[in-house]
């Protein structure tokens, strides 16, 4: 019986916990620090590595890091050097998320496809280039950013003021980048160096708004499968996108061991571009991914570990179409209220799941402590079917400031 550490306090790390905890190999599934729906949570920080290390070892646990911070933090560097095992990468491979214009020169580097973009220190060049450029830009942020670094501007007076917005926020380096048209995606393969096991596809749904309007969030919803990504386009990516970067992280002396996750875009033609890069799952992708998980991901994991992923057999998934609805707190991902009391979260789910985020308990009652606070995901034959329990989980629920998209799902269901 292998006992596990999921290091993270989010619905992500919820949804990986309640899947590892069901193989049949799997002893102790501890969480740290954990919400108020994970079992097993144990007090000690996510970016506290000395900690974690040191309950790892006590407890003999294989340990699977959720968010970002901790990956570029070093954390797989300081396990390693306890010889300790970790399902994620190292600082230098976490680059491939932590440092947006070093990620974009890597796909340069590696003949990866993505949309042509420039990088700046300084405000004011970053201005006069929006300017140079005339129509839409997309703002990014360099370093880590909870998913909340990017704003896709119409034109330059809009991308300056959202330069000048994130530099005089503290951000130091800005990318300016060409605005694709076409359908997100999020692909995601589990990795152990050598090998990258392909998982199933998924879409976010970053906007607050309905109608992807509004600020960009982690996330408000996911769906999977992704609609645009059929048999052929997973092929592609595998081939195009993320053995290219495998190999290339190898190459450059930086091995990837975790979940590689390219974040694309299908335009027209079946063009194909890297968004982005993430060294590790995605929120709420994962919550919606893990509900159609049909295998054992402790043995998978246990393998990435390991290095022997190229010795098990391709990962099988439920052929229904997965859902998952993002309640958050009204103000989400500006300033929100915490501490109101949840209520209907306790009834029965009639099949649907739901994971918590920014959660935590007090006595017999459940709190609001975060942005984004459940994960309500459902399964479906179709995808309308998946939405359609979600919401209707989703509606027995509530506290005084909840808030949450009307739409997951809908672009979806009108391309079906």
């Amino acid at each position: 019986m292998g006992n596990v550490l999921v290091v993270g306090s989010g619905g992500r790390e919820h949804a990986l916990a309640w899947r590892l905890s069901q193989s049949p190999r799997a002893g102790t599934v501890h969480v740290a620090p954990g919400n108020g729906g994970t079992e097993n949570s144990v007090p000690i920080g996510a970016g506290d590595a000395e900690g974690l290390a040191a309950f790892a070892r006590e407890n003999e646990c294989l340990t699977v890091v959720g968010p970002e911070a901790p990956l570029a933090a070093g954390i797989a560097d300081r396990f390693a050097a306890a010889g300790l095992p970790l399902v994620g990468p190292t600082a230098a491979a976490a680059r491939i998320e932590s440092s947006k214009s070093w990620s974009k020169e890597f796909m340069q580097r590696h003949g990866i496809p993505t949309a042509r973009h420039e990088s700046f220190d300084d405000a004011g060049e970053a201005a006069a280039h929006a300017r140079r450029l005339g129509g839409p830009v997309v703002v990014k942020a360099d370093g880590l950013a909870a998913g909340k670094g990017v704003t896709v501007c119409g034109g330059p007076d809009e991308a300056e003021a959202e330069v000048r917005r994130m530099m005089g926020g503290g951000v130091g380096r800005v990318l300016l980048e060409e605005r694709l048209e076409g359908a997100e995606a999020s692909f995601i393969a589990l990795c152990d160096r050598e090998t990258a096991v392909p998982m199933a596809a998924s879409q976010d749904h970053k906007r607050a708004g309905d109608g992807d309007t509004g600020p960009n969030t982690g996330g408000m919803g996911a769906c999977s499968p992704a609609p645009h990504v059929d048999e052929g386009m997973a092929r592609r990516i595998q081939d195009e996108v993320i053995e290219p970067a495998l190999a290339g992280l190898r190459a450059e002396g930086a091995p990837f061991c975790g979940f590689l996750y390219a974040g694309v875009m299908i335009g027209a033609g079946g063009r194909l571009d890297v968004l982005e890069f993430n060294a590790r799952m995605g929120d709420p992708e994962c919550q919606a991914i893990m509900a159609r998980a049909d295998f054992d991901l402790l043995a998978y994991v246990e393998a990435a570990a390991a290095g022997t992923l190229g010795e098990m057999a391709p990962m099988r998934w439920d052929a229904r179409h997965a859902a998952c609805v993002v309640l958050a707190s009204r103000g989400y991902p500006g300033s929100h209220a915490t501490g109101e009391e949840i209520a209907g979260i306790g009834e029965d789910g009639g099949g649907s799941v739901v994971f918590h985020a920014g959660t935590r308990r007090e006595g017999p009652r459940v709190l609001t402590a975060g942005g984004r606070v459940l994960g309500v995901t459902a399964l479906g034959g179709t995808l309308r079917e998946a939405v359609g329990a979600a919401y209707a989980r989703a509606g027995r629920i509530s506290w005084p400031s909840k808030y949450c998209r009307s739409d997951i799902g809908r672009a979806g269901i009108a391309a079906a």
